[in-house]
Formats: C-alpha cells, sequence, structure tokens
C-alpha cells in the first residue's frame, strides 16, 4: 500500500475541486452547495454516506476488509467546509467574488478530505478496522462540530469511535509541506463578550446634559486590556481583542447605547473561572463611574484543544516514516487560534496537526495569515495532506489489530 504514490496520482483532481470550492464559498451551518459538492466527490465510493438533519455536514462510513467484527476498531477523519464572511483581495484566478472567502483553507481540507477517502476505498481489502469521515460546517464560530456531534457522527459506525484526526492549513509561519503539532494544548480556549452600555442621549455640544455611553465604553475597552496586563499571569496568557465597536449615527449625537463585542481566548480552566469573574466587575465598575448601565453577555465559545501525547507521537512517527523526517516540526507553545476541533477531542483521544501551505513566492514569516482577504494557500501540499490523512487511519487500525 504506497498511499504517497497513489495520492499524488490524484493531485491535479484534488486541486481542481479545491479551487472549485474555493470560487463558491459558503458561510454557516448550512452550506448546500458545498456539500452537493462533497457528495459528488465521494460518489460511487464504497462508502456509508448520512447527511445531517439540521446542519449541511457529510459523513461517510469505510468499512475495511480486515476489521475485527468481535471487537472492530473505529477511526474518525475530519474536515471543516467552511468559509468566512470576508470579502476576497486576492488575485487567484480562481477567487470568490460572492463577499465570502476561503481565508482560513479549510477548502483545502475538505480537499484533503475527498482524496483520503478515495484513497482508502481504493486500499479497503487492507484496512483493518472501520473509518469515519467527518465533513463538518460551521467552524468559524457556528459550533458545527458540536452539531455533528449531538446528531451521532462519533457513532456513526454504530460504535463509538476510538481515535480521532483533524487536520489545518496555515497560510503562514510554517514552509509548505511541513506538518507540526504538540501534545497537550495545542489551541486557546474561546469566549466571545458581548456588551451594551446604556446611557441617556443628548446634543453633542452639551455632554454634561446627557449620560455618553460611548465614553464609558471606550474606557472599558482599555480597562480590559489593563485588567489582562494587571489581573493574569504573563506566563498563563490571556488574550483580550475587541472586534466590533457600534455607537451613533451623527457626530453631534451622543446616543443612548453603544455596544462591543470581544473575543477572549485563555490556556487553563484557572483562568476561564477568573475572566468569569473579573470582566464583569471592571465593566460594571467603569459603568458606575460614569453613571450608566452595562449589560454584559460572557460565555464559552470553543474549550482548549488538547491532544493526547501518545496519538501526537504516532502522528508524528506517521509523517516522518511516510513523507520526509524534515517534514514534522514539533510545537513548542500552544498556537492562539481557538478550534470547535475540541469537542471532539474532549470525547475521544486524538491529535490535531497543523500544515504549512504558504505560497512558494511568499516568506511564511510576512505572508498574509489565516483570516485575512488576501492570504494564499499553496495547493501543492493537496497529495501530501490526503496521503497523511489516509495513513493515520490505516496505521493506527493495524496497531489496534496487532495488540
Amino acid at each position: 500500500m504506497n498511499l504517497r504514490s497513489d495520492a499524488r496520482a490524484l493531485q491535479d483532481d484534488l486541486v481542481a475541486f479545491r479551487r472549485d470550492l474555493h470560487r463558491e464559498p459558503e458561510v454557516g451551518l448550512h452550506l448546500p452547495r458545498t456539500q452537493e459538492r462533497v457528495l459528488g466527490a465521494v460518489g460511487g465510493l464504497p462508502l456509508e454516506i448520512g447527511v445531517g438533519e439540521t446542519v449541511s455536514s457529510v459523513t461517510g462510513v469505510l468499512r475495511g476488509g480486515r476489521r475485527d467484527a468481535n471487537r472492530p476498531k473505529t477511526v474518525l477523519l475530519r474536515a471543516d467546509m467552511d468559509a468566512l464572511p470576508i470579502g476576497e483581495q486576492t488575485d487567484e484566478d480562481f477567487a470568490s467574488r460572492n463577499g465570502a472567502m476561503h481565508a482560513c483553507g479549510h477548502d483545502l481540507h475538505t480537499a484533503a478530505l475527498v482524496g483520503a477517502a478515495h484513497l482508502l476505498a481504493a486500499h479497503r481489502d487492507g484496512i483493518a478496522g472501520d473509518v469515519v469521515f467527518m465533513f463538518q460546517p460551521g467552524e468559524e464560530g457556528w459550533d458545527g462540530a458540536q452539531a455533528m456531534i449531538a446528531e451521532g457522527v462519533l457513532d456513526a459506525a454504530g460504535r463509538r469511535v476510538d481515535f480521532a484526526y483533524g487536520m489545518h492549513v496555515l497560510s503562514n509561519t510554517m514552509p509548505a509541506g511541513v506538518f507540526c503539532s504538540k501534545p497537550g494544548p495545542m489551541l486557546s480556549a474561546s469566549h466571545t463578550l458581548s456588551v451594551t452600555v446604556r446611557g441617556a442621549g443628548g446634543h453633542g455640544s452639551a455632554p454634561h446634559s446627557a449620560k455618553d455611553p460611548v465614553v464609558a465604553a471606550a474606557e472599558m475597552i482599555t480597562s480590559l486590556q489593563t485588567m489582562v496586563t494587571r489581573g493574569f499571569d504573563a506566563f498563563d496568557p490571556v488574550v483580550v481583542t475587541v472586534g466590533v465597536v457600534q455607537a451613533g449615527a451623527r457626530a453631534n449625537i451622543i446616543p443612548d447605547i453603544a455596544t462591543f463585542e470581544a473575543t477572549v481566548r485563555r490556556y487553563s480552566a484557572e483562568n476561564a473561572e477568573r475572566l468569569a469573574t473579573l470582566i464583569p466587575r471592571v465593566l460594571q465598575g467603569v459603568a458606575a463611574a460614569h453613571g450608566v448601565e452595562v449589560d454584559v453577555d460572557f460565555h464559552v465559545e470553543y474549550p482548549l484543544t488538547v491532544n493526547n501525547a501518545g496519538e501526537v507521537a504516532f502522528a508524528q512517527r506517521v509523517v516522518q516514516e511516510m513523507i520526509d523526517e524534515d517534514r514534522y516540526a514539533p510545537m513548542d507553545r500552544p498556537l492562539s487560534g481557538s478550534e470547535d476541533f475540541s469537542r471532539v477531542l474532549d470525547i475521544v483521544p486524538g491529535a490535531f496537526v497543523g500544515l504549512g501551505a504558504c505560497m512558494p513566492d511568499l516568506d511564511p514569516v510576512s505572508a498574509p495569515m489565516n483570516h485575512s482577504p488576501r492570504a494564499r494557500f499553496s495547493d501543492d501540499v493537496l497529495a501530501d495532506a490526503a496521503a497523511v490523512y489516509a495513513a493515520l487511519a490505516v496505521e493506527r487500525l493495524d496497531v489496534e489489530a496487532s495488540s
């Protein structure tokens, strides 16, 4: 079974499929065209196919020819499919023009997992267990993984999956074709903070006669940054980034209401509790000083993405033995992004693996990062990504069969 050689033979088809997805991205939990394309791409393969009832997911189950019916083992492979509400600003000839963009590389993930499905189907007779393919919508803040778990993706093969692996491309940071991961926390937990400041509007020339929610909101935003530097250990980091601020309609009108929204990232359970206490305290204190009211909604979006140490070591071995010794780079610290694949890894041992996909004409240090409207990803990594997906399933099931 030469998965890498077979994957190279699929490269042109995977590139065409990825670019087709890129031209017409879809956002959120409902991706009808993307779902249709995935179903078409795996149609004809010996998979048991299911689609989501509440979301546009696709689940496939491949029964290996060497599975032990008395103690079957199952590996799950996951790819997310959704895009971001970003207007693309690249000069690619397959660039999106519909106001959304695959700025996080999910089109590559989907294409690579389609490739893995073809590889594993072609070698079905030699697979010592079952493989579940999880094509997931709504990773970008919609918690699509939780929706698929609720609909039974982890039990799609008839029993709980034993191991799970996911992959994510990076448009910068890592050279193209280099895989990376780390045991333990790999990605931060994320929280969403939504704040409404309620004052009393008035004329912009007489702020003393009003209760200005804009000034109070501005002080709240800066106070949150001070809270981070003075309230948390620098070696157990917290990040607070305000991405949305809204207030008013005219320069000379003090509005009644100002709102802002922030993303909050952390790496420990202790800081989750501390944030839930400190954030309302800081915001309510500033509100009291300005004589305004404040409503605070602070909740978990995604938990920490925590890799099983044994599965990370296993993934490293797979990459180095099949691809090259130098094509795996251990990470020395977690990344500050967050992932709903964390939902799967909270239940099933497994690993999340990064893959450099920086364009060959760019420097990984300065290339636009994931989520940038100028982010570009190299198609050249698709065959190896598909081969690694497939090898993780084949080799983990081989290990289980011989144990």
